[in-house]
């Protein structure tokens, strides 16, 4: 018998056939005719070579043969773990639950959405649960979703792969911070102005020297001295207070840097940009994955 060839709804059929030892009876059981059942005995015939049914000498009803009865059991078990597969949700207490949640974020949503996650997660007390956090990596993110390798993206659209579900967290605007008593002063700022100072970048990609604030300004026919490109927003404070140079940041991160550094609007009207958590659709129902969710939830409306 070919295994790959086995038809599940035959089994579940087979099974009522022999419980009710009538094809009548078994026909209504299942929902089905009675011609239609015949025809799947007589498959079912074919695929254990043995009548399994014969009629009763009585005239009424059917008897199940030897091979039938041996069937039996084995057939009934088989089919209960089955239900219990398809019929069961797997629990997730986080009281006691062992799991590892691998997320993909920037140092930006490590920092703005990771921490206030990694806080309600601690309140549960259980040292089994953990979070990985992991580096971004744009081309591999879909594959890492899809793999498994991954729960959870946090990122800009541009990180969110087609093939996945996601929710919104939040809008972001973007402002331009400098060291305390910065040369330029604390007047506001002009496009001028903007474009002569001494950019810090950060890039998501590594090494760039153009980001969306050149894109934005290259519409405009203008350009920024970009001198620095790092790839970690945490570095920002450092380079700026060392130096006289300024960089645009995200508000939310801006303002964690706020004891040292000034933060000052941009000069030109920028598209904001919002962050989003993405999953895969197939984890989409996954107990765990519900409850971090619902954890991410709570932290981004208590903000």
């Amino acid at each position: 018998m070919n295994a790959k060839r086995i038809d599940l709804n035959l089994l579940v059929s087979l099974e009522a056939l022999i419980r009710d030892a009538n094809v009548s009876h078994a026909a209504t059981r299942l929902n089905l005719s009675q011609p239609a059942l015949s025809a799947q005995l007589r498959r079912l015939r074919e695929m254990f070579d043995d009548p399994l049914l014969v009629p009763a000498d009585s005239g009424r009803g059917m008897v199940a043969t030897a091979r039938a009865i041996e069937l039996t059991a084995p057939l009934r078990d088989a089919l209960h773990t089955l239900r219990t597969l398809v019929e069961s949700r797997t629990l997730f207490d986080p009281d006691t639950a062992q799991r590892v949640f691998r997320i993909t974020a920037n140092d930006n949503a490590v920092v703005v959405v990771g921490l206030p996650l990694m806080q309600r997660i601690a309140a549960w007390k259980n040292p089994n649960l953990q979070v990985a956090f992991v580096r971004p990596d744009a081309g591999l993110v879909a594959d890492q979703l899809e793999q498994g390798t991954i729960d959870l993206v946090i990122g800009s659209e541009r990180m969110v792969p087609s093939i996945a579900k996601a929710r919104k967290l939040f809008d972001e605007r973007f402002l331009m911070v400098q060291r305390r008593n910065h040369p330029r002063g604390h007047g506001p700022l002009d496009l001028d102005a903007y474009c002569a100072l001494r950019h810090v970048l950060v890039s998501s990609s590594g090494g760039s020297f153009h980001g969306l604030m050149d894109e934005h300004l290259q519409r405009l026919g203008r350009r920024r001295d970009v001198v620095t490109s790092v790839e970690q927003f945490l570095l920002v404070p450092a380079l700026l207070e060392s130096s006289d140079h300024v960089c645009t940041l995200p508000s939310r991160v801006a303002a964690l840097f706020a004891p040292a550094l000034d933060s000052f609007e941009l000069p030109f009207e920028v598209e904001g940009i919002a962050l989003y958590a993405a999953w895969h659709p197939s984890r989409h129902a996954d107990a765990g994955m519900v409850w971090l969710r619902g954890l991410l939830a709570e932290a981004q409306s208590a903000d």
